[in-house]
């Protein structure tokens, strides 16, 4: 079940009530890992069911709205789709917003738009609520073990008081400035991702063709320059077509969407991104919507 979490040691903090909205993937074990850290967990999934189970697995509680599992809580979490899910989970008669304590926080850990931050951050301060974009890099990997990259945007003194509690699914949390700069940051993320599988790719397409021992060659090129994550995680999976893994690209297309949409806004110059995004698009037609974003590839062979 996605509630499953690896076992870790946890940093010592108050318990405290928080409540998470969203347990897809990414959700269900960031949110176990706070419940295993002695933190009071209420969680609200859309599949009513599947907050049940998440419930009894992890010794939480449940509720049928985002209002009413944020009722008591300190620190709202959420992970869900997109700009819209976000908006349904807090806006409206029974979202978070609704239901949330005077000064109490919500964290935002979806990857949506500065844009969308921003005008959430702005409704909140009308509340008296404090909203943090807050989206995460390491994938289900991540999540599962407790070792996410958080890049949160905000005030700072907000920050402070979240994140001695999101220490409990994360190995940094960095603070990068005001209301949207951590989905910029992500953004950046998500170029930097592109650029490189496409690149990591070509370099495997091309070995192969060689009739080059491909899982010799990672070897040697990921003691140098050549050295990435991407590389020492799905260099050797690439090469025999394996491309069951968290992050997909039906979600990476909807991430590089939000970046082009940014750089249309603020004049910034991506040619590759854009090219690697139209990639993607062909991945999509051949049937790998859920595919591993590693499956680029698969255009090359």
């Amino acid at each position: 079940m996605t509630a499953t979490i690896a076992p870790r040691n946890y940093e010592p903090c108050a318990p405290t009530p928080v409540a998470f909205l969203g347990l897809g993937v990414m959700g269900a074990p960031m949110a176990a890992h706070l419940a295993a850290a002695g933190h009071q967990v209420t969680v609200y999934n859309r599949t009513t069911a599947k907050a049940a189970q998440w419930a009894e697995q992890c010794k939480g509680q449940y509720a049928a709205t985002p209002r009413e599992a944020v009722k008591g809580a300190r620190i709202v979490f959420c992970c869900v789709g997109n700009d819209d899910d976000l908006r349904s989970v807090t806006l409206g008669e029974d979202g978070a917003f609704a239901g949330m304590e005077p000064d109490a926080i919500f964290v935002d850990h979806t990857t949506a738009s500065a844009q969308v931050a921003r005008e959430l951050y702005e409704q909140a301060l009308q509340r008296g609520l404090h909203f943090m974009d807050a989206p995460v890099s390491g994938g289900q990997a991540g999540a599962v073990n407790g070792q996410l990259t958080v890049m949160c945007g905000g005030d700072e003194a907000v920050f402070d008081q979240v994140a001695p509690v999101a220490a409990a699914f994360s190995r940094a949390f960095t603070y990068m400035g005001a209301s949207g700069n951590g989905q910029l940051t992500k953004m950046v993320n998500q170029i930097c991702i592109a650029g490189l599988v496409q690149g990591l790719s070509e370099a495997i397409a091309f070995g192969l063709r060689a009739d080059l021992d491909v899982n010799k060659v990672m070897d040697v090129i990921g003691k140098g320059a050549a050295q990435s994550w991407q590389l020492d995680n799905r260099g050797k999976t690439m090469a025999v077509g394996k491309f069951d893994f968290g992050f997909a690209v039906d979600w990476m297309r909807k991430d590089l969407g939000l970046v082009l949409q940014e750089a249309q806004r603020n004049g910034a110059r991506l040619p590759v991104t854009a090219l690697v995004d139209q990639f993607y698009a062909d991945v999509q037609a051949m049937g790998g919507n859920r595919w591993d974003t590693s499956s680029l590839i698969q255009r090359l062979r």
